[in-house]
């Protein structure tokens, strides 16, 4: 597979877009996802770690997942990480890992991923009983987020009812939408939404 932020990933956390939306994500996060320090956490998509930073001072451990080496060497090297992150550079929908998870958090990964209905059941998977997810991704928008051509884009947003059927669908409960920021791009607005929702059956 090839790596499509080989060469972003080199000033990745230089975009002032970028690092205000995972502090209202990660804030979002802290708003409405009871944290604890016993909690194993998984961030799918995490690249450079923007998210991972407000999340792991408040669990115990983060298994930051991404299929991009170059992104996770960059999160690897931040020292704040160091002895409470693990970096795993796999698909995990095709290959799924052994641990499981009491918290699953991503921000603006799920539009990169073809088969929403398989991520999910892939998170599902990958839960411990009463585990829950907060994931983090577009609200419906026209296309133009996005410069024309960029590689790896499946999806442009997400309607709200369509992703929570899909979420109802692979077994999850206590589902809940909240808007975490709106970025303002190409003299557009583009909200972000915040799904937060539980593994049933635990």
């Amino acid at each position: 597979m090839s790596d499509l932020f080989k060469q972003k990933a080199t000033d990745w956390d230089a975009s002032q877009m970028r690092t205000q939306l995972s502090s209202a994500i990660g804030a979002c996060i802290l708003k409405h996802v009871p944290l604890n320090e016993t909690m194993s956490a998984m961030d799918f998509g995490a690249g450079t770690g923007l998210l991972t930073a407000h999340v792991a001072p408040r669990v115990k451990t983060i298994t930051a997942v991404d299929t991009s080496a170059a992104m996770l060497e960059k999160l690897a090297e931040k020292p704040e990480f160091h002895d409470k992150i693990t970096t795993v550079c796999q698909n995990i929908i095709e290959k799924p890992l052994a641990s499981r998870y009491d918290l699953i958090v991503s921000a603006m990964t799920m539009h990169h991923v073809e088969q929403t209905a398989e991520l999910f059941a892939t998170f599902f998977d990958h839960l411990a009983p009463g585990g829950s997810i907060a994931l983090a991704d577009l609200d419906k928008e026209d296309g133009s987020f996005h410069a024309a051509g960029t590689e790896g884009i499946y999806h442009h947003g997400f309607v709200r009812d369509e992703l929570k059927t899909v979420i109802t669908d692979n077994g999850f409960i206590d589902i809940h939408f909240h808007t975490a920021h709106r970025i303002e791009r190409n003299h557009k607005i583009f909200p972000v939404f915040l799904v937060t929702a539980t593994k049933s059956g635990s």
